[in-house]
């Protein structure tokens, strides 16, 4: 047998002998310049810090050009329902219970049918329907928002009106409650009818999350399940859903982020009314986005600009409630998960 040699034997003129590559195996890798690596790092910590830097750029400007307004009204323009550009009174109460409220009523509505939809996907439909369908849910995301308004304006708006409010006022008038929250005209814009039109619209992110969690789910835990004795919602009420616990919060939050910042939908729909006379579901009102798409363009410099501004920075910061309860709460879940595990 012949010697091995040791790894550092040289040959004449002390040069290392360079050794065959075996048959079939790749070239030796160059080594890349070493400032290659300085320079990515420096890209991908520009790009983070440059996030941050935006983030905290429009909070500024958000409390700079709110100011006047903070100044003037404080905190009481959060529960102030008063909204008189002529008088400069101004309060956001009527915007943020119409904002809260229809996003409230879009959940109600859209959690629910996401989930059947995404299960009806994932475990009941048939082999050539699920593809199809699953498309035609996600193409609903591809509507503009716009469409979505003028569809609820003028189609959706008189049928809720002539076929649920009329019937419903005249079989609750009179009931303690119940007759004041079905109350107001029958024209079909207000409230309820923007939070079904934001349900429709938040339906499609909701249900495509939900159907893709719910297909992560390992095949082995559903089939052992079944195999003793399981009805598919048992499998999913025990078996999927706590696998895919943390995927359905996010994707509902998702959608109610969606639902928060809509604008032109919701501007189509809802009335466009500063005044909060009654708190009925049919009763015309208005959001923090409609109210700047309505007014901003005409608002005058001063406490009118002003406060709208302080209704942008009011969203903001329920927007960023919405997120921190999100991340507390599937970091809860994530513990939970370990726990168990």
């Amino acid at each position: 047998m012949a010697a091995i040699l040791p790894a550092n034997n040289f040959e004449s003129g002390d040069r290392p002998v360079e050794r065959a590559q075996p048959q079939g195996s790749p070239p030796p890798r160059r080594r890349v310049a070493p400032w290659a690596d300085t320079v990515f790092s420096l890209l991908a910590h520009s790009a983070a810090w440059l996030t941050l830097a935006l983030l905290v750029g429009i909070i500024v400007s958000l409390l700079i050009g709110a100011a006047p307004a903070i100044q003037e009204f404080g905190l009481s323009f959060l529960w102030t329902s008063e909204w008189d550009p002529v008088q400069e009174k101004f309060g956001g109460l009527v915007m943020i219970y119409g904002t809260l409220m229809t996003s409230f009523i879009a959940l109600l509505i859209a959690v629910p049918v996401s989930f059947g939809i995404a299960l009806f996907l994932t475990e009941l439909s048939p082999n050539w329907l699920r593809r199809p369908l699953g498309v035609a849910v996600e193409l609903l995301a591809a509507v503009p928002s716009i469409v979505y308004g003028m569809w609820g304006l003028l189609v959706f708006g008189p049928i809720l009106a002539t076929y649920v409010q009329q019937p419903l006022q005249a079989l609750l008038t009179g009931v303690p409650f119940l007759g004041a929250l079905v109350s107001g005209p029958p024209v079909g814009i207000g409230i309820l009818s923007a939070g079904i039109i934001l349900a429709i619209m938040i339906i499609p992110f909701i249900a495509s999350v939900m159907r893709d969690v719910f297909e992560v789910t390992p095949p082995m835990l559903k089939e052992s399940a079944y195999g003793l004795g399981a009805t598919t919602w048992e499998v999913v009420w025990k078996i999927v859903l706590p696998y895919t616990k943390t995927g359905v919060v996010g994707g509902i939050m998702l959608g109610l982020g969606r639902a928060l910042g809509e604008t032109m939908a919701i501007t189509f729909v809802i009335g466009n009314m500063n005044q909060l006379d009654s708190l009925s579901v049919f009763e015309a009102a208005n959001s923090i986005t409609s109210a700047l798409a309505n007014e901003f363009a005409e608002a005058g410099e001063g406490l009118h600009q002003a406060s709208l501004i302080y209704l942008g920075l009011v969203l903001f910061f329920i927007t960023f409630v919405v997120l921190a309860c999100s991340k507390v709460l599937l970091s809860q879940l994530k513990k939970s998960e370990g726990t168990r595990s």
